[in-house]
C-alpha cells in the first residue's frame, strides 16, 4: 500500500526580542517561556536552520541529543518535524533522546555531519520551572562560532515563517531507521536512532588502555570508586562504560536515572550541589569520586576523605601526566589552551614542558579554533570543563577516565597525585565567587564602574595593605583576544588586576544567563613554598577578596551580604 506523503507547512511567526545567542548558537530561558510563548522555539529552530546555506542544507546529515531534561521529548518532536520541512536529508538521534554533548560531538565528527542540535541547559535546573536550552554545534563537532551566533540572531530578527511538517512522528525508542515521505519531496527524510553510548564507547578505546583502568578497578590492589551521575544525561554512560565495560560495582554508580527534574537538585557538579557524593567521600570508603553536570561535559574529582581537586588544578595535572594516556603518546603534544579565569597552574606545566599556553575568553568555541588549526591538544576552563582535540567539546568522562589512567600508572592516591603537584610546580590557590540572579543594570553599572576605576593611570602601581599583606598592583586591563587563526578580535572579556606577586583578581559577567545576571569575582595567589601547601583556599585569598569588596562595592550596591555560590 502506497503512503500518504506528509504535507509541509509554513505557519506565520513574528521575530522575538529575546532570541540572541548567549555563545556557541545557544539559548537558554525558563522553560515556561518555551512553553507558554506561541511560536518562541520554532522561530529559534527555522532561524538556527536557515543560518545554514541551502545547498549545504539540502539532503545534509544532522545529529539531535538531549539531557533529558522536562520537555526534551516534546522539542525533539518540533525540531524532528522542521528539520524536515527544511530539507535536511537525515537526523541521527540518541535513543529515547539522549546524548551527552561529548557524544553528540563524537557522532558528528565520526559520520562528517553538517551538524547538531543538542537540547539541554547545561548544569541549570530542570522540571516546568527550571531551564531550557537549545544549542548548536557545527561540522567539526564544536559550538558555533560568535559569526554563526550572530548570524543565528540577525535571521530570528526579521523571520516571518516558518517550515514544519506537524504529521511527522518518530519513535525515538527504536532502535533503526525509520523513512518518510514527505509532500513535494524526491527522496524521503530518514531518522536513525542509535544507541546513546556505542559510538562515544568505540573512540573512548580507541584513546585509553582500558585494560590498565580495568585493573585498577578490579585487581589486587583494586580501588573502589563512587561516581555521581546527577540524574543527567550520563547515566547510561556511567553504566556501560565504567561498570559494564570496565568492570566497576553496579553499586559504585549512584543517581544514574535520567529524570526531567534531576531529582529536584541542579546537575552541577560541585561541592554545593553534588553533596550526597561528598559525603560519601568523607565517610574514607572510596578512593576516587565524581560527578557530572545533565549534558556530560562538565565533571568534578574527590579524593578519599572527600579531599577536592579544583578544576584549575585538574587541568594542569592531566596536562603534567599526559605520557599515562595512549593517545597522546601516539599524537604528541602540541599545545594547551585555558580560559582566561582559570588559574595559571597550566602554564607552569606548559613552560616545563616546552609547550605554548594560549588564554582565551571563556567559551569552548574558542578552543575548537585553535585545535582545527593543529596548535591545541589540551584545554579547560575553572567552572569543570576539560577536554581534548578527539573531540571539539569538552568532556566530563574523558576527564574522568583520564584520571583513573593516572591512579593506575602512578599507584598513588588523588591526594598523594595533587599533593606532588604542589611540591614540584607549586601551588596556585584559587576560588570563585558567583553573585547570582543579580539586576542586570545593577550588575552593569557595577563592571561599568569598576572598569573606569582600574583602567585609569591613577590605579595603576597603587598598593593595598590588608592586615600583614601588602599587594602592588603591576597590570590591569579589560581582556581581549586575538584569535591567533583567523585574526578575530574579542573584546571587553573581563577585567582583571594582576598584582607583582602573580596574585590575581578577575571580575567577569556570566554570558549564560537569561533574565537576571551573575557577577563572578576570581581570585588566584601563588605559593611556591611547600610548607605553606596546607592552608584553606578561602583563608590564603581573604585578603585579596576584600580588595575585590573594596574596589567594586558590591555588597553595598546590590544588598547581598555574601555570595551565592563559592568554587
Amino acid at each position: 500500500m502506497e503512503r500518504t506523503p506528509i504535507p509541509v507547512l509554513t505557519v506565520q511567526t513574528a521575530p522575538f526580542e529575546d532570541q540572541r545567542p548567549t555563545g556557541g548558537g545557544g539559548l537558554r530561558r525558563p522553560t515556561g517561556l518555551f512553553e507558554s510563548r506561541r511560536n518562541y522555539l520554532p522561530h529559534f529552530v527555522q532561524s538556527l536552520l536557515s543560518s545554514v546555506d541551502l545547498r549545504d542544507r539540502q539532503g545534509c546529515t544532522m545529529v539531535v541529543g538531549s539531557d533529558g531534561r522536562y520537555f526534551s521529548k516534546a522539542a525533539i518532536e518540533i525540531v524532528v518535524q522542521m528539520a524536515a520541512a527544511n530539507g535536511i536529508g537525515r537526523l541521527v538521534i540518541g535513543q529515547n533522546g539522549i546524548l551527552s554533548t561529548p557524544a553528540v560531538s563524537c557522532i558528528i565528527r565520526k559520520i562528517k555531519a553538517a551538524g547538531g542540535i543538542i537540547l539541554t541547559a547545561s548544569h541549570s535546573p530542570g522540571g516546568p520551572g527550571g531551564e531550557f536550552g537549545v544549542k548548536f554545534e557545527v561540522a567539526n563537532g564544536g559550538p558555533a562560532p560568535d559569526i554563526v551566533s550572530d548570524k543565528i540572531y540577525q535571521i530570528s530578527k526579521t523571520l516571518e515563517e516558518y517550515a514544519i511538517c506537524p504529521d511527522l512522528r518518530v519513535d525515538l525508542s527504536r532502535l533503526g531507521r525509520q523513512e518518510f515521505d514527505l509532500e513535494n519531496k524526491f527522496k524521503p527524510f530518514r531518522v536513525e536512532i542509535v544507541d546513546s553510548v556505542d559510538i562515544y564507547l568505540n573512540l573512548l578505546r580507541s584513546i585509553f588502555d582500558f585494560n590498565a583502568i580495568r585493573n585498577l578497578l578490579t585487581g589486587p590492589n583494586q580501588i573502589k570508586i563512587r561516581i555521581d551521575a546527577m540524574n543527567g544525561v550520563m547515566g547510561p554512560y556511567v553504566r556501560r562504560i565504567l561498570c559494564d565495560e570496565l568492570g566497576a560495582p553496579a553499586n559504585s554508580a549512584i543517581n544514574c536515572i535520567p529524570l526531567e527534574d534531576f531529582g529536584g537538585q541542579p546537575p552541577d557538579p560541585n561541592l554545593t550541589y553534588a553533596t550526597a557524593l561528598l559525603e560519601a567521600m568523607r565517610g574514607g570508603e572510596y578512593g576516587f569520586g565524581a560527578a557530572f553536570d545533565a549534558d556530560g561535559d562538565r565533571y568534578m574529582i574527590l579524593g578519599q576523605n572527600g579531599f577536592f581537586v579544583n578544576a584549575s588544578d585538574s587541568l594542569a595535572i592531566i596536562a603534567a601526566n599526559l605520557s599515562c594516556i595512549p593517545y597522546f603518546c601516539q599524537m604528541g603534544v602540541r599545545g594547551f589552551g585555558r580560559s582566561m579565569p582559570t588559574s595559571t597552574a597550566l602554564d607552569k606545566v606548559a613552560k616545563v614542558m616546552k609547550v605554548p599556553v594560549y588564554e582565551t575568553p571563556t567559551g569552548w568555541r574558542y578552543f575548537s579554533n585553535l585545535m582545527d588549526s593543529g596548535r591545541c591538544s589540551l584545554c579547560g576552563e575553572e567552572s569543570f570543563g576539560t577536554g581534548s582535540d578527539h573531540l571539539r567539546e569538552k568532556d566530563g568522562l574523558w576527564a574522568v577516565l583520564v584520571w583513573l589512567s593516572i591512579l593506575a600508572a602512578r599507584k598513588q592516591s588523588v591526594e598523594e597525585i595533587v599533593r606532588d603537584h604542589w611540591t614540584k610546580f607549586g601551588r596556585h590557590y584559587y576560588c570563585r565567587f558567583d553573585y547570582e540572579a543579580l539586576e542586570p543594570r545593577t550588575a552593569y553599572f557595577i563592571m561599568r564602574d569598576l572598569e573606569a576605576l582600574i583602567t585609569d593611570k591613577s590605579f595603576s602601581h597603587q598598593q593595598f595593605a590588608v592586615g600583614n599583606n601588602i599587594y602592588s598592583v603591576e597590570r590591569t586591563d579589560s581582556f581581549e583576544y586575538i584569535d591567533p587563526v583567523d585574526g578575530t578580535v574579542t573584546k571587553r572579556q573581563g577585567l582583571r588586576i594582576i598584582f607583582s606577586d602573580a596574585s590575581r583578581l578577575i571580575f567577569r559577567m556570566s554570558a549564560s544567563s537569561h533574565v537576571r545576571a551573575t557577577l563572578r569575582i576570581y581570585a588566584e595567589s601563588y605559593e611556591k613554598d611547600p610548607s605553606q601547601h596546607n592552608k584553606e583556599p578561602q583563608a590564603v585569598l581573604s585578603p585579596l577578596i576584600a580588595i575585590a569588596l573594596k574596589i567594586s562595592q558590591i555588597h553595598e550596591r546590590t544588598g547581598r551580604k555574601g555570595p551565592t555560590v563559592i568554587t
